[in-house]
């Protein structure tokens, strides 16, 4: 989910914007101000409606945060409450990704309840039908374009299901933040996005994190298996997010709602076979249908489905960087439930290695023009510095005089 009101892409894609609140123009000289009296009234009125428009934008993108944070958190503490009873991953992500076949209909209602212009069901699906190419939706198409991306989630979502049954929640949503330097490497390499300093030593960050995570019980057991799961699932999406841009692009948020809701029914029509080979062989055994947990599967089910909304909803109300904030958030947010819930104790390495990581997904956060932003901004504070001790001078110097002459004394320069 790239970019404004314009165009949004699917899952947790995001570009880092600059917050400026502009301020009005037009002070050169008391007599511009005598001559456009009405212009500088209107500037004055634009600017502050601009400010306010931001200041809006910016308190909705932190409800937006918080909802986005505690959507993950709650999924993630919800599927290991799951697992107590019901301990078949695949079934599970299976079930969750079929409710994305509701993110079409969704934005259908609200593009109905927010749009004079009203259109049908079947005028909007073949708008948003226009990712896929000038041809619109076919089965073809729907082999060809969506059966990759659906893969890929099915199989980023299953490894971090597995995670959850070898590691903390903690450990897991730390260990996923290390999508994002993923996704700068491969867009690095893939698709030749500028090369950037900071986002390497971030991506190092990364992967010493991971090295100290999986070091934390000594490269061997459960441990060592669930930090397998967790960067499969990291590198699974950065995958994912890095061919969705090289092959279909950018979405706005209906092409993105029916790209949902086409992934949906593909799992429901094509990888529904997977649930049951996995049933017959006993890998994941399910029992009777009245037995599963249906509370738990629908609350996983209902979360990550709220989340994904959140996501390109909040990319399109607010700043992408705050989405990006609300992800990492879920990290402290699960250290909280582990440790006042659960009882977990972390050890130092675990805590050192989660700090490590989040620290690189603040620092990719950063946008591409930081330097030379950074650069001016000291440049221009060095320059105020000297000004501002000549100004201190000339004053105590012109005090200076002004005693002296009081007393009847000559100042005499120094050579």
């Amino acid at each position: 989910m790239k970019k404004h009101s314009a165009r949004v892409a699917p899952l947790s894609s995001y570009s880092t914007q600059v917050l400026t609140c502009p301020i009005s123009e037009g002070e050169d000289g008391s007599e511009s101000h005598a001559e456009t009296p009405v212009s500088e009234t209107s500037g004055d009125g634009s600017a502050y409606q601009t400010c306010a428009t931001t200041v809006l934008k910016v308190l909705g993108g932190l409800l937006v945060v918080l909802c986005v944070s505690s959507s993950w958190v709650g999924t993630t503490q919800v599927v290991q409450l799951t697992y107590k009873s019901f301990s078949c991953p695949f079934f599970i992500t299976w079930f969750s990704t079929n409710w994305n076949i509701l993110s079409f209909p969704l934005y259908y209602s609200g593009h109905v309840a927010t749009t004079r212009e009203k259109q049908t069901p079947i005028q909007k699906f073949r708008e948003c039908s226009r990712l896929f190419g000038e041809e619109g939706m076919s089965l073809r198409v729907l082999l060809k374009r969506t059966a990759p991306f659906s893969i890929l989630w099915t199989l980023t979502n299953y490894l971090y299901l597995l995670a959850l049954r070898k590691l903390t929640a903690t450990d897991v949503s730390a260990l996923y933040c290390c999508h994002k330097a993923f996704v700068f490497l491969l867009s690095w390499i893939v698709l030749k996005d500028r090369f950037m300093g900071v986002r390497i030593v971030a991506a190092i960050m990364a992967i010493t994190g991971i090295v100290m995570m999986a070091y934390a019980d000594g490269f061997h057991g459960d441990s060592f298996m669930g930090v397998a799961f967790a960067v499969g699932s990291a590198s699974t999406s950065a995958l994912y997010k890095v061919l969705f841009k090289m092959f279909l692009g950018s979405a706005n948020l209906g092409e993105a709602a029916h790209f949902f809701s086409t992934m949906g029914f593909f799992n429901l029509i094509f990888i529904s076979c997977v649930p049951l080979i996995l049933y017959f062989t006993k890998v994941e055994h399910w029992g009777s249908l009245s037995s599963l947990p249906w509370g738990y599967l629908c609350g996983v089910a209902g979360l990550w489905l709220v989340f994904n909304i959140l996501v390109n909803v909040g990319v399109v109300l607010t700043y992408p960087i705050l989405i990006s904030i609300g992800t990492l958030l879920s990290v402290p947010g699960n250290a909280a439930i582990d440790v006042l819930k659960h009882e977990v104790i972390f050890s130092v390495v675990r805590l050192a290695a989660t700090c490590i990581i989040c620290l690189g997904f603040l620092l990719l956060l950063l946008p591409e023009e930081w330097d030379t932003v950074t650069v001016r901004f000291l440049t221009a504070l060095a320059d105020k510095k000297p000004e501002e001790h000549g100004e201190e001078l000339t004053e105590s110097s012109i005090q200076t005089r002004s005693r002296s002459r009081a007393n009847g004394a000559v100042l005499i320069p120094m050579a």
